[in-house]
């Protein structure tokens, strides 16, 4: 039986190569607006399907006419006629909140109408702006669940790469093996700091980025390690800066803008063709240093927390 709002359009699956097989495509055909799934699926299928939590992530597509053509983006190809049959897709890997992309008000709706009548219980949702509102408020009407704005981010891409000046004294270099346990130390904290439960083991994480060499540190000219930039591995032509971090007390003295500028240029010349970052639009300093770095603006996102 069809429902007019959509509700039977969403196919579920817990296999992840069946999610791949069917949404791929459509996620590949727009990588930045598409980078987070991009990112958690290739983790996923890299590490593991527990490597976010104990519980079996699942995953969604919706599939059928569209209700309104999607907006296209400078420097991403448009969609095939393949990905044209995929209207948007969910993932949820607990503890994290469910990751979706653009959907409308009713589509939306029943998307949340459907996870709601199979019993699912989401911590929250992270989407762009208007699509994590318009689920957030079905979830709300349809459970009676508390709803709270967690919080607001801004994607950025990068454009021409400018080194903030002056350059703070010291250097960028990879991360390896005796800094595994420094990389774990800082992970724990950057959850800390950003209200970030760590989902993942620090050692496990940490073991990662060292693996992928994907870690850059700035180091002082004694060899103190000072601020770290990491990035995700690389999806169809896009990687995504993460982990940028430095403690506390070392803060305001420009080794934020080195590491993530240093970071930021070798994944252009590793080939990446679209380097992202994401930031807090609560925090009035990294969205500013990050613009004077060269990265621009290409949508806001939103978390909602579910009570």
């Amino acid at each position: 039986m069809a429902f007019e709002n959509g509700w039977n359009d969403w196919y579920l699956t817990r296999d992840l190569e069946d999610f791949l097989t069917r949404a791929g495509e459509f996620l590949r055909s727009r990588p930045a607006r598409h980078t987070v799934h991009l990112t958690v699926t290739e983790t996923l299928r890299s590490r593991g399907l527990h490597v976010y939590g104990d519980a079996d992530p699942e995953f969604g597509v919706l599939t059928g006419k569209e209700e309104k053509a999607p907006t296209g983006e400078g420097g991403e190809e448009e969609r095939g006629e393949e990905a044209a049959r995929v209207r948007g897709t969910f993932l949820h890997t607990p503890p994290y909140p469910l990751g979706l992309t653009s959907l409308t008000e009713r589509e939306a709706d029943a998307l949340a109408a459907r996870l709601a009548d199979l019993g699912r219980e989401p911590s929250g949702v992270l989407a762009d702006r208007d699509t994590a509102a318009a689920f957030a408020e079905a979830w709300r009407r349809r459970t009676g669940a508390e709803v709270t704005l967690r919080q607001r981010q801004r994607l950025y891409r990068l454009g021409e790469l400018t080194v903030p000046q002056p350059v703070p004294p010291g250097r960028a270099r990879r991360a390896g093996e005796t800094d595994r346990k420094l990389l774990a130390r800082w992970f724990e904290e950057f959850c800390t700091d950003s209200g970030e439960a760590a989902a993942r083991d620090p050692e496990e994480w940490a073991d990662e980025r060292v693996e992928r060499g994907s870690v850059l540190l700035w180091e002082t000219p004694d060899g103190t390690p000072v601020a770290m930039a990491g990035t995700t591995p690389e999806i169809a032509g896009q990687v995504r800066v993460a982990g940028v971090y430095t403690p506390a007390h070392l803060r305001r003295r420009g080794y934020a803008g080195a590491v993530t500028a240093a970071v930021s240029r070798a994944a252009r010349e590793a080939g990446a063709q679209e380097v992202l970052l994401f930031t807090d639009l609560a925090n009035p300093t990294s969205n500013g240093l990050y613009q004077r770095i060269g990265y621009r603006p290409v949508s806001d996102f939103a978390v909602y927390a579910f009570g």
